[in-house]
């Protein structure tokens, strides 16, 4: 059986120091309560000592949250220690976390101590929180830029007093994967009773690389990954806990370890701190990301439509994406993705409405970033409205402004397949279009109702336009959708005309069979 890595997280903690964020508590509540059904095995509710509101946050999450470690952070100070206690106290499974710098630039600038009183410090919290809980973890703050011997002496000092964790933070996300895991397998080797306690770490993400030395940690044989959800905390933030979660999942064959996490809650979880935190991931976020399992490229999007696995090296569903894999249409995708996008939205075409639609769609898609389905929905109608054998727009050229009278100029192809075309002023570039269109068709008709609405929001979105127009005390509804509304009103004149047409022509064949059958 493989080795089981164990999942700390700790976005109540470092995930709440990051610029701007500040989680209530009950908002704590429901992340932590997340967490335990997501099977995380220990959560770091928050640094009680900080104040008054931290204490009681810890607090009630001590009491309330089962199933789970619950930790609290706490400075190698007995003060720290005693809140940490008092706040925890309750939990069904408590942790205190100590931790004090191991840096030399943090010993002399900050701490301005030497390294002997800094040791003695460190053994003496670790034997004042080992009275309270079993479960002690120390981490040597700074360590990835501490003297690799002072580091490992600390360790010792700390694991011989009774510390059952030994965690090592990349405080300032300053090590290289390689450089990292050779640091772990060090500690590892060379410290005296590591091989008895777990080996932790805490990586930062100053440079990018959070996961990638979480990951160098775990194959050195690290067992325990701080994280927080979304990466989320001080300046670039943390090892992203889905990230880590996933990658030990999908390359279990290259890492020989498990995990306990629930992937299913990844997405809702990275959806609760996004709202709470107000800090909204980027679309392009491993994971949780809007375009993680979104596909354009044409090329993708025929693979995946044929077997998920070519372009997808996890199940969206599994981490949450209830919607599966998504086809984002644009200029670059190709009849594969349109077609399953249709399908997926109810319609199945036949091959020569398939192609008309498709042929709009590259149309749109040639001026619109991102074809929504709405759009798409409004391409099928448009096309599923049209009549075959009827008038069709050729060209239209429209000019309007404030010192001049809006004219235009229209060419259509008729039943026969004629072109025809006619210029038309008007009292607006609308009213001269269906003049236009009347004088070039030759049919006397009354405009009842005219509406244009937005199909998709932005500037690039289409209009749909509907029309009404009364022929022979007839009502024939004509609807049309384009990114020019004034193209669509055209259009759309022209479907309710071509309706008229093909009612005449249907009553006609309907009287001629009628006397055929007669007697």
């Amino acid at each position: 059986m493989a080795d089981r890595v164990r999942i700390f997280d700790t976005t109540l903690r470092d995930g709440e120091q990051a610029a701007g964020v500040s989680f209530s508590a009950d908002e704590k509540l429901q992340i932590a309560k997340l967490l335990e059904r997501m099977g995380v095995d220990c959560i770091e509710a928050g640094f009680a000592a900080a104040s008054p509101a931290d204490f009681d946050a810890v607090h009630q999450i001590a009491r309330e949250v089962r199933g789970t470690q619950i930790a609290t952070l706490c400075r190698a100070v007995p003060n720290d220690v005693e809140q940490g206690w008092a706040a925890i106290r309750d939990a069904e499974a408590p942790r205190l976390h100590v931790f004090l710098s191991s840096s030399d630039i943090h010993i002399a600038h900050q701490l301005r101590k030497d390294r002997e009183s800094v040791l003695q410090q460190a053994r003496a919290m670790v034997a004042q929180a080992k009275q309270h809980v079993d479960d002690v973890e120390f981490s040597p703050m700074d360590a990835t830029r501490s003297d690799v011997d002072f580091v490992r002496r600390m360790l010792a000092e700390v694991i011989e007093a009774g510390a059952t964790t030994i965690n090592i933070p990349d405080t300032v996300g300053y090590a290289i994967p390689d450089e990292f895991e050779a640091f772990i397998r060090g500690i590892l080797e060379d410290v005296p009773g590591a091989d008895n306690v777990i080996v932790s770490v805490h990586c930062h993400n100053d440079l990018g690389l959070s996961t990638a030395n979480s990951l160098a940690a775990v194959r050195a044989g690290a067992r325990q990954v701080e994280c927080t959800i979304n990466g989320l905390g001080e300046r670039a933030g943390n090892a992203s806990l889905e990230e880590t979660v996933m990658s030990i999942r999908t390359r279990a064959d290259h890492l020989g370890v498990e995990i306990g996490v629930q992937p299913q809650f990844l997405v809702p979880a990275s959806r609760m701190v996004q709202d709470f935190a107000g800090m909204h991931v980027q679309p392009n976020k491993a994971i949780v990301g809007l375009n993680a399992f979104r596909h354009q490229s044409g090329i993708h999007q025929d693979g995946v439509v044929k077997l998920r696995e070519t372009y997808e090296i996890m199940d969206p569903k599994e981490v949450g994406w209830t919607e599966g894999s998504q086809f984002v249409l644009s200029k670059l995708s190709g009849r594969a993705g349109f077609r399953s996008r249709l399908e997926d939205l109810g319609y199945a075409l036949e091959s020569d409405d398939f192609n008309t639609a498709f042929e709009r769609f590259q149309s749109l898609a040639d001026t619109k970033t991102v074809v929504d389905d709405r759009d798409l929905e409004a391409i099928v109608l448009d096309r599923m409205g049209q009549i075959e054998n009827a008038w069709d727009l050729v060209t239209i050229s429209i000019s309007t402004g404030t010192a001049e009278t809006p004219s235009a100029s229209i060419t259509l192809r008729s039943p026969d397949g004629e072109e025809c075309s006619g210029s038309e002023t008007g009292s607006g570039p609308v009213d001269a279009i269906y003049r236009t269109l009347r004088a070039i068709i030759g049919i006397e008709d009354a405009l009842e109702e005219y509406s244009v609405k937005s199909i998709t929001e932005g500037l690039d979105a289409q209009g749909d336009v509907t029309i009404r127009i009364r022929v022979e005390d007839v009502i024939h509804t004509g609807r049309a959708a384009d990114q020019d509304i004034l193209v669509a009103s055209a259009r759309a004149y022209i479907n309710a005309i071509n309706r008229h047409v093909a009612g005449k022509i249907g009553a006609a064949a309907s009287i001629t069979q009628e006397r055929r059958e007669s007697p």
